[in-house]
């Protein structure tokens, strides 16, 4: 796939470049000095207009992309019925086992097929639209999935889901991105933690809405799959309502745009005081770093050796984040579950009770992040992870001797879960918006995105392969991938907890010149409290790498 700045669509003259001193316009109000306490408090407390936005972007894109995951398991017996039945009225015979278990196979992996090309789309969207225009215009996309996938039975029209599974998977690979771009340039950066991390608990959400929907009593039924499906579309269309109440980001507005007073005006309404000083003024900081570049495409991005290291931590927790094989565990859940003896009729309520774990433990993090920091939740969970893999393994192998393994598996499973939703589910998303400033941040998001996506569609269509051909040591494979991005995390990335952007680009401007430091001045020190490294002989340096 070419990723050349043509093909993405960006732009060559951008704000970004040839800037004049910036002028607040008397209609938008005096940018005064304010004092260290009130400038400490303009970022200090949640506000309302922080949380709607939040809430709201949270609940009509990032639990969407949940939902979406888990709404296909529970209608998968009648959506083949109906498959096999329309394909039989057309051709006057129904479909063999093994073509019917492809097509439904292409409905349920569409979805990350169409994901991976909207990560694709996601730098020239925000930079033509905005974040907020952006996430407005890709709900549209959302309301269309809606009309296909509701109206395909009655239309007796298979290609219908699967156009419709296609599209809504386009729309996450969108908001996978934007959303948690849009929130990590919003907040205050004592709330960015929190507020970042307030998708994944909807992406939890999402699931568990698809998992209680999915049950016999509810939605569960042969004649309801159509609208089971479609009810997407109750709230994304409260997302399109509301949404144009919210202002841009201000650090679009002012930084790409060169709109001050409309940044001003933005930062006013987020943070709900007048004094805003202090943000603008770190805004024009890392605007006049910037006065000479220009918004960088995925190309330059990688050839980029001045965010190489920032570049490459984004791939390796991206990626960790799906082959740690949280998308295996959930296909492997129900049997699983089935050998550790609980009935095949109570299994779909034990996968809600999984599913309700999600949400508490994807809480945990959320309310805990501001004050542990996004290292210890990243590396814990990833630690967690693999630990738990490893019992799975231990569990399968051992369980047809010792029968008491099979609940070790359960626990292992639910750890697994646990593990996953408090930190590596959400805390990728944020470090990609801390790592990098303005010019480069949609390029990482692209890269992110895509490589999350690529390695989500991976997992899916290799992990049936390799169950068959490894038994249960396959989860060995997730416990070593697991471990290693922990150790990654642990040694090569720093704490990022109440750090404006041009602080954390500093911080690796350090570690650059690492590699050109004679050996006997480099040791390894205690960052922020963690061991990353680090030198002491060059703060502030900021030389490149050679």
């Amino acid at each position: 796939m070419d990723l050349h700045p043509a093909a993405l669509g960006t732009k060559q003259d951008h704000p970004l470049k040839d800037r004049g001193s910036l002028q607040v316009s008397p209609h938008c109000g005096s940018v005064t000095e304010v004092s260290a306490a009130a400038q400490h408090t303009c970022t200090k407390h949640l506000t309302f207009p922080l949380l709607s936005v939040t809430l709201l972007v949270s609940f009509g894109s990032s639990m969407l992309y949940g939902y979406n995951l888990a709404v296909v398991n529970s209608p998968a017996v009648y959506i083949k019925a109906f498959y096999n039945a329309t394909w039989s009225r057309r051709y006057g015979h129904g479909l063999a086992p093994g073509p019917l278990t492809l097509l439904y196979s292409l409905t349920v992996s569409i979805f990350a097929l169409g994901g991976l090309v909207g990560s694709l789309l996601v730098g020239v969207l925000v930079e033509r639209y905005g974040r907020n225009g952006a996430l407005s215009r890709s709900a549209l996309l959302v309301l269309l999935a809606g009309g296909f996938m509701g109206f395909s039975r009655e239309l007796e029209s298979p290609e219908m889901v699967i156009i419709g599974r296609s599209i809504t998977g386009l729309h996450s690979g969108i908001c996978l991105s934007v959303v948690p771009l849009y929130l990590g340039e919003i907040a205050p950066k004592n709330l960015r933690g929190f507020l970042g991390l307030m998708p994944s608990i909807f992406i939890c959400l999402g699931i568990f809405f698809a998992q209680v929907l999915g049950l016999p009593e509810l939605l569960g039924k042969d004649r309801f799959w159509p609208l089971f499906l479609s009810v997407v579309v109750v709230p994304t269309s409260l997302q399109l309502l509301l949404l144009h109440c919210f202002p841009e980001s201000p650090r679009y507005l002012l930084i790409e745009r060169n709109d001050v007073c409309g940044a001003t005006k933005a930062l006013r309404r987020f943070l709900g005081t007048p004094d805003v000083q202090d943000v603008i003024e770190e805004m024009k900081e890392e605007q006049q770093s910037l006065s000479s570049v220009e918004m960088v495409s995925v190309w330059q991005l990688l050839r980029d050796r001045s965010v190489r290291w920032q570049t490459l931590s984004v791939a390796v927790v991206n990626a960790g984040m799906q082959l740690s094989g949280i998308d295996a565990i959930w296909f492997y859940t129900n049997t699983i579950f089935e050998n550790a003896g609980i009935p095949v009729s109570q299994i779909p309520y034990t996968t809600v009770g999984t599913g309700a774990i999600e949400i508490v433990a994807g809480l945990i993090g959320c309310f805990t992040i501001e004050k542990l920091g996004r290292r210890p939740l990243i590396i814990t969970g990833f630690c967690a992870m693999g630990i738990c893999s490893a019992g799975i393994t231990a569990s399968l192998l051992l369980q047809t001797t010792l029968p008491w393994m099979r609940y070790i598996s359960v626990a292992c499973v639910v750890g697994i879960i646990a593990g996953f939703c408090m930190g590596p589910a959400g805390v990728p998303f944020l470090m990609t918006a801390e790592l990098f400033t303005q010019s480069h941040r949609p390029a990482a998001y692209i890269v992110g995105g895509f490589l999350n996506w690529l390695c989500n569609f991976t997992v899916g269509f290799v992990f049936p392969f390799l169950q068959m051909s490894a038994g249960a040591f396959c989860y060995l494979v997730f416990c070593g991938i697991c471990l290693l991005v922990a150790l990654y995390v642990y040694f090569i990335i720093p704490e990022t907890k109440n750090k404006t952007f041009m602080e954390i680009s500093h911080i690796f401007a350090t570690r650059r010149s690492f590699l050109s430091i004679p050996d006997h001045r480099i040791g390894m020190m205690k960052f922020d409290g963690y061991g990353a490294l680090e030198s002491s002989s060059v703060e502030g340096s900021g030389s490149s790498l050679p």
